[in-house]
């Protein structure tokens, strides 16, 4: 590209994980009033970068830290000593890679700093991505290319002029108001609603194309479009830029000439500027007669001309000959389920098309895409449900299950099937009910903690036959107040014990002990932000299988928002003593035995990996003393010392001589044997658990003396990580 506003956007990928972050950026640049070409650096020359004003690079990792395979050539190039200088370039990197290894995003690093030792200006700073890199990718692309927009035609970066540029991207109203003690404030009022249009222009001659023009505008309804059909005469050509979605069914006349009422657009078409239609998604339907030898030759036509304008083809051009009807049809169930996964940005999510194919949809709520916008909720046929419920009735202290075979629509929320089966069967089932993101109405489907308004029926277990088979139980680790509600008042008294607010440093000035007050590193408040953004504290205080156990547990939920608090640069060091003795206490992360149940559940893995770090900082704070230290340090002796799993041998060091004999009478030896913990084991592990407890809730992965492989790589992992053991 050579255009004044242009961005090249260049990927290296060995996975397709970097393509398609640069495709994202690709569709998103025309927000910032940038003409974006996308490329793979196995398609463009050294030569080709230094005659850029404008360059973003996602690169990924390859390996020991190598290039990718499509990256290798070009990086030799550059390296060369002829290569020639990045002067007048501005550009950012962003790299993905694993930290599994040593290398950690070497190949992005290597095109950051190459940029910039061939003189050209870095005008957003590197992001080296973790294999986590959705959020971190889509943080890096809103801010580089509202940077990219400020770069002005001679290409020069105006940096007073990026918040302006973040402003039109958004179309955002500010109000802007100032006193004494404020020098200025603003605030940014950002439209939610999303972008739902669909345009289709038809070009006819005979009235078929008119007709299926309006035909597919009462279907686009149905998949949460809302549908405008134009005559290709008169229509303004200048009004397509800007358009998202644009569906275009078109006829052919005589020897391949357009239908009269195109003939004006198309003469207009053919001279219009290059990238007039950058970021509109389109899809043609081409209607003819292989009688003829330029057989669907106008929709060939607007097909290739939309390309070269700058469109984006979303689903292949179909030709259709007299008998039209059925292939007409396939093609509109295909167009119209990728422009409805197209979201208010105007940016497709593939992933997302053949669900919306698969069903009807209506008009009501949805669900959601990754980068937050809404399709419409799917619609199924009825399927038989066998539905068994817990009951319990506090008056006279029995419990059971009832169930129901009945016939119900698979797209019906869990909710809804339960507000059905009270309306219609029995009016003394008693649940929480309220809006479908309510945290307080969770239960337990077929052992899975869920939000019953979020998960449809035909999604909560494996059609076999026709049938699901569902058992709804309450949560587990509450007590049971009646049917499927349980008692959230122990959680919330736990969780005001905590003390669940921040107190921060003290105020002397701009800067504290812990740097400018108000401020972390953008990496730092992702994590804390992920660690706190818990919507149901119940789901995950119920995935613990200590909580059922233990009273004066706090719980997962709470332990791990304290230790977010504990992290925070912003919390005050007394306070961060008093969270650390909470943490440090019996009832703290101590008590926690089962982070697998945790892991299970949904953000999970954030949850279980912060609940690691904390249990990791009590047991080196407590000198690995104690029960849980003393299994942590004679478990990595022993594995150390002679290479193999030998936990037989455990309770003898940890616990003491009457470890056995304690383990018997608390109850956990019968646990353990009856495998009621969710890590589950064979029941020869389970016997062996009754004859050689390991230490605590729970159990260790395998009883037996099993050899552990690389023992050398063990013992100096162990060496590296603490040279205690």
């Amino acid at each position: 590209m050579s255009g004044s506003r242009s961005l090249l956007v260049l990927f290296g990928s060995q996975s397709g994980n970097a393509e398609d972050v640069a495709s994202k950026v690709g569709k998103a640049a025309s927000k910032y009033g940038l003409e974006a070409t996308v490329k793979g650096m196995d398609e463009v020359t050294v030569s080709d970068l230094a005659s850029q004003k404008r360059i973003m690079i996602c690169c990924s990792t390859w390996g020991e830290g190598e290039q990718p395979d499509n990256a290798e050539d070009l990086w030799i190039s550059a390296n060369a000593e002829d290569s020639p200088l990045m002067s007048g370039v501005n550009f950012s990197v962003l790299a993905l890679g694993d930290t599994s290894y040593e290398l950690f995003c070497e190949s992005g690093k290597e095109w950051d700093s190459w940029l910039e030792a061939k003189g050209g200006f870095r005008v957003n700073n590197r992001v080296d991505c973790d294999v986590d890199y959705e959020d971190l990718a889509q943080a890096w692309m809103d801010e580089t290319l509202a940077r990219m927009g400020a770069v002005d035609d001679s290409g020069t970066f105006q940096e007073d002029q990026v918040e302006q540029v973040k402003l039109n991207a958004s179309g955002a109203d500010i109000n802007q108001s100032k006193n004494s003690s404020d020098a200025e404030s603003s605030s940014v009022e950002i439209s939610t609603d999303g972008d739902r249009s669909l345009l289709i222009l038809f070009g006819s001659q005979s009235g078929n194309a008119e007709a299926l023009a309006a035909k597919f505008a009462k279907q686009s309804s149905g998949y949460g479009l809302e549908a405008e059909v134009a005559d290709m005469d008169g229509f303004d050509l200048s009004s397509l830029s800007g358009r998202k979605r644009v569906l275009i069914v078109c006829s052919t006349w005589g020897e391949g000439e357009q239908p009269d009422n195109a003939e004006e657009l198309w003469i207009k078409a053919s001279s219009a500027s290059e990238g007039l239609l950058a970021g509109v998604n389109f899809s043609v339907l081409a209607l003819g007669d292989t009688s003829y030898e330029l057989f669907c030759e106008s929709g060939k036509e607007w097909d290739k001309k939309f390309e070269e304008l700058g469109g984006t083809r979303l689903v292949d051009r179909v030709d259709c000959d007299v008998d039209y009807d059925q292939i007409s049809q396939e093609w509109a169930e295909n167009a119209l389920a990728a422009m409805a996964a197209v979201d208010g940005e105007g940016i497709f999510h593939e992933e997302m098309v053949q669900a919306i194919k698969d069903s009807m949809v209506s008009g009501s709520t949805g669900a959601s895409g990754e980068d937050g916008f809404t399709v419409p909720e799917l619609r199924s046929e009825s399927i038989s449900a066998e539905i068994s419920i817990f009951r319990y009735d506090p008056n006279t202290s029995t419990t059971g299950k009832d169930t129901w075979v009945c016939a119900l629509p698979g797209h019906m929320s869990i909710l809804d099937v339960l507000r059905t089966l009270k309306s219609t069967q029995d009016g003394s089932l008693t649940f929480r009910d309220g809006p479908v993101d309510d945290p307080t109405t969770a239960i337990s489907i077929n052992g899975r903690h869920v939000l019953p308004g979020n998960l449809r029926l035909d999604l909560s277990a494996p059609i076999r036959n026709g049938g699901i088979s569902i058992n709804i139980e309450p949560l587990n680790g509450f007590e049971v107040i009646r049917d499927l509600i349980v008692e959230h008042w122990d959680l919330e008294s736990k969780r005001e014990s905590s003390k669940p607010w921040m107190i921060s440093a003290t105020r002397q000035g701009l800067n504290t002990p812990q740097g400018a007050l108000g401020s972390m590193s953008p990496l730092v408040a992702s994590k804390l932000h992920s660690m706190m953004d818990i919507h149901s504290y119940p789901i995950i205080h119920a995935s613990s299988d200590a909580t059922a156990y233990s009273d004066d547990y706090y719980g997962p939920a709470i332990i791990v928002q304290s230790w977010a608090r504990r992290n925070d640069p912003r919390t005050a060091p007394s306070k961060k003593k008093e969270i650390e003795q909470l943490l440090d206490s019996p009832s703290g992360i101590k008590a926690e035995t089962d982070f697998s149940s945790i892991r299970r559940q949904g953000k999970g893995s954030i949850i279980h990996d912060s609940l690691l770090d904390c249990k990791t900082s009590t047991l080196a704070r407590d000198g690995f003393t104690g029960r849980h230290g003393k299994h942590v340090w004679w478990y990595a002796f022993t594995v150390k010392s002679s290479g193999r799993v030998n936990d037989t041998v455990l309770y003898r060091q940890v616990l003491g001589p009457i470890g056995l004999f304690s383990n018997l009478f608390s109850g956990v030896t019968a646990r353990m044997v009856l495998g009621f913990t969710r890590t589950g084991g064979n029941m020869i592990n389970d016997m062996l658990a009754f004859v050689a407890p390991p230490a605590g809730l729970g159990k260790m992965p395998k009883q037996f003396n099993s050899s552990v492989k690389n023992h050398h790589e063990v013992v100096a992992i162990y060496n590296e990580m603490d040279g205690r053991f």
